[in-house]
Order: C-alpha cells, then structure tokens, then sequence
C-alpha cells in the first residue's frame, strides 16, 4: 500500500553524482529533541505505573470544570464506536494528567507525530477505528524497542508467541515485533479477531490486555453482563485502569489545545523516509558513517535491528529506511557502500595480532563529551554491544558511570580523537562530516548546526566551525 501526502517544501542538490536528489531542511535542535526522547525514554515505565499503581482513592487537583469535562466527553462520543460517558475515574485520571504530567503529554504528543501518520493507514485498511492509535500510547508509550518485564516487545506489546501466530519473525537478528509497519499491521489483525469474538471496542481493549479468557470470566462473574463497566470489577487490576487510560489519552490528544500542550514539531516524517531492500548484509553504523547521518538517526528508522546489523537470509526480505536524501545517496553509491560494509566487517571478524596482549575487559568511565559512538570507535566495537554488554536500554550517558568493553584491541586512545578540538577546522582531501566528527568526539548534528549553509560535499580548504 502507497501513501502520497505532498510534502510541503523539497529543494534540489546536485552534490552527489551529478544526480538531483530530494533535500529536506532538518532543523537539528528538533531532531535532536525527537532522537533524545526515543533513546532516553522513561515513558513507558511511567505509563505501566499509572495503569497498574493508579490509586483511586487519592486526592487530585481539579483543573477542569466537570461540566465542561462532560460536555467535551459527550462531543467524543458522538464521533466515535467507543463507549465515552463520564465518570469519576475518568476525570480524575484527567485532571492528574492536567496538573502535574503536562510534560510527559507533551513528549508522547511529540513522539505521535511521527508514528499516528504512520498507524492510520494500516487501522482503516483492516477497518479499525482510527482512535485505536491512542492504544499504542498506552501500550508502549511509542517506544518501539521497549520491552516489559513479562517480555511483550514493541509498540503493540506483542508477546513471543502472539507475535509468532501473526507472522512476526523473532531471531538472533531481527525482532518484528519492533517493526513498526510489520507489528501494526499484525495488530490489526488481532484487533480485528477480538472485534468478530465481542462486537464491542470497548472489550477489544480489554481482551488486547489480558486476554480473550480473563474478559470471558469476567463477563461470568458479573452475571452475564457485556458492559466494560459492569465487568470491570471482575478483571485484572491491570485492565481495570486500562481503558480509562486509553479514554482520558483520547481526550487529552483531542483537546491538546485547548489545555495549552505544546509538543515539539518534528521534522522525522513518515513520507519523508523512503525503504531499500538489503541485498548485503550491513550494519546500521556503516550506513550512518557513508551517508554522514547520525547513528541514532538510522536506529529510529529501523528499531527491529536488535544487533543494529541488516542480515541477508535466503528467502527473506530485509529493508533498510532512510530519509529521502540519505536513501538517495545509498541506492546512488549501492556498490560502494556493499564494498565499505564488507571491509568494515573484515577488520572485525578478523583476530588482531593484539589480541592475545589486549584485556579481556576494560572498565571505562564516561567522560564529558562522550557518547557511544564515539566510544565504540575508539575500542573498534559496536554501539550495540556495549549496550548489550551494560545493559544499556537508551544511549544517554552520564559523566562517570562505568561501562565494560570486551575488546579484540588494546585499549590505546587515538592521539587524533584525544586532541583539542579546534574553533576552526580546514577541510583536507578525503573528509566526511562522520570523519570529523569521529575525530573530535562531537556529533554530526553539532557541526550542522554550527555551519547550517554547508553541504555534505565538503570542499578542500573550506572550513568549518567546530566551537
């Protein structure tokens, strides 16, 4: 299925190749908001405690008029197949949110503007209220990578074998569940499963959480009742607060102005990425340093990687998504990038004469101006093994924390990427943008944003603001 939004503003750039290539203008201190709410997200453990701890006998501040808050419920229910009526739970999950969680509505509200764009198409293809987008905010506060406690993964919380039974491939490699094309696609068709069981979206909601069986008992206890509320007492806790959490997110996404949120425009657009089928295997580092992109800016277009490694399997087709212009750059330079892929996985594959001299395991304190990248670099390691080897569930950092390095080299600092960093940098034959930033330990983003006018065909003797 093809979605085609215009886009508001494309310009053209005939640095790489002599081909036009589509440029959009990315306004770095917005991506890097966006990258830092996805890597760093403590969203999804908030929203678990809420639904789970909710207590509903405590004291919340009342910040909208219950009249109004009815009248704004009754204006909903008139749109949409959801049961909305107002009660006092209802509202008082409301007003928690209205008076002390603004800030956490704004960065889900963020976050959905990458992501409903993304959903919507999917639900009115398998006929699903559109409304059912707030579920995932529920579920995974949009955290694609996110896993529970219980082990449900992804931006629907599909568990291991739900996600099998609907076709989503879990391997050493790749974890669909984490697809957020594949694993909305596989909710649809679960949703639509429980809508022919109940015929009501209200117990879809229910059943999605704790199952089709606890719902059933449910509805025995009660006497035969089909009414959310009138089961209610008899399910989970965890479903008991459940869909008033999905009810109170509707009316918070829908009257968002009126309450005054104000959630960061992106410029990561669904319709401004573009996907390449794999034919090599690559590793996502290796696609951000030829295309001069961010790592994190790849890793949010395509979380399913769970080694941040694109494998190639026989039978089986494996997408890689870019941004307009970094996908043009890759299909423009496909063999050169193959070509780099290969050599890269060559110097790690193979066993250094050092290695026998170099330590098992380094211990490595963060410093200032540190990150992952720079650091994998420096120990010729992946950024996702370190994360795998601390535990690591976002890439923020903090200046001392210890970190362990299971290392093939000796740990030798390069006198290049130790050196101060020059206000001035003049650009020499053979850099790249990644080059120099890998060199001085700061970010690609950092450079854009201090020479907004320089393109990513550098020019010899040009030079660049580092400070």
């Amino acid at each position: 299925m093809v979605l085609e939004i215009p886009i508001q503003e494309i310009s053209r750039d005939t640095t790489l190749s002599g081909i036009p290539l589509k440029v959009y203008p990315i306004v770095d201190e917005l991506d890097k908001k966006l990258l830092k709410e996805l890597y760093n997200n403590d969203l999804y453990d908030y929203m678990y405690k809420e639904i789970v701890q909710m207590d509903y006998s405590e004291t919340v501040k009342q910040t909208l008029p219950t009249d109004t808050l009815k009248a704004r419920l009754a204006t909903i229910n008139e749109s949409t197949p959801f049961q909305i009526d107002y009660n006092p739970i209802l509202e008082k999950l409301i007003n928690k949110k209205l008076s002390y969680q603004r800030v956490y509505m704004e960065r889900l509200m963020t976050l959905s503007d990458y992501y409903f764009p993304l959903f919507e198409p999917y639900l009115d293809q398998y006929d699903i209220p559109l409304e059912m987008k707030y579920l995932a905010v529920i579920e995974s506060a949009l955290e694609p990578r996110i896993k529970s406690r219980v082990g449900a993964t992804g931006l629907w919380q599909f568990m291991f074998t739900t996600g099998r039974s609907f076709d989503l491939e879990v391997n050493s490699y790749v974890d669909e569940r984490m697809d957020p094309i594949k694993s909305t696609q596989a909710a649809c068709k679960f949703m639509r499963s429980l809508y022919r069981i109940y015929g009501d979206w209200d117990l879809v909601l229910a059943a999605y959480n704790s199952g089709p069986g606890n719902v059933n008992k449910a509805i025995r206890r009660s006497g035969g009742y089909k009414n959310y509320w009138n089961i209610r007492p008899y399910l989970p806790r965890e479903t008991a607060g459940y869909v008033p959490a999905f009810q109170a997110m509707m009316y918070l996404f829908k009257y968002a102005p009126e309450h005054g949120f104000e959630p960061q425009q992106t410029t990561f657009k669904t319709i401004a990425t573009d996907t390449i089928r794999v034919k090599r295997m690559i590793s996502l580092e290796h696609v951000a340093q030829f295309t001069d992109q961010d790592l994190e800016v790849i890793q949010f277009h395509n979380p399913s990687y769970k080694l941040d490694i694109i494998p190639v399997v026989k039978g089986k087709n494996y997408n890689l998504r870019l941004p307009v212009r970094d996908a043009a750059k890759f299909v423009s330079n496909e063999a050169a990038v193959y070509a780099f892929a290969k050599a890269e996985f060559e110097k790690i594959e193979k066993p250094l004469p050092e290695l026998f001299k170099a330590q098992s395991r380094t211990v490595y304190r963060v410093k200032n101006g540190d990150y992952l990248g720079k650091i994998a670099n420096t120990y010729n390691v992946r950024v996702s093994q370190i994360m795998r080897w601390n535990n690591l569930r976002s890439n923020n950092l903090r200046i001392g924390q210890k970190l362990y390095i299971h290392s093939r080299n000796p740990v030798i600092q390069s006198s290049s990427s130790t050196g101060k960093t020059p206000a001035i940098y003049h650009i020499k034959s053979g850099d790249s943008l990644w080059k120099i930033a890998n060199k001085y330990g700061i970010s690609i983003a950092g450079i854009r944003k201090m020479n907004p006018t320089a393109s990513d065909n550098l020019k010899v003797g040009a030079t660049l603001k580092l400070k």
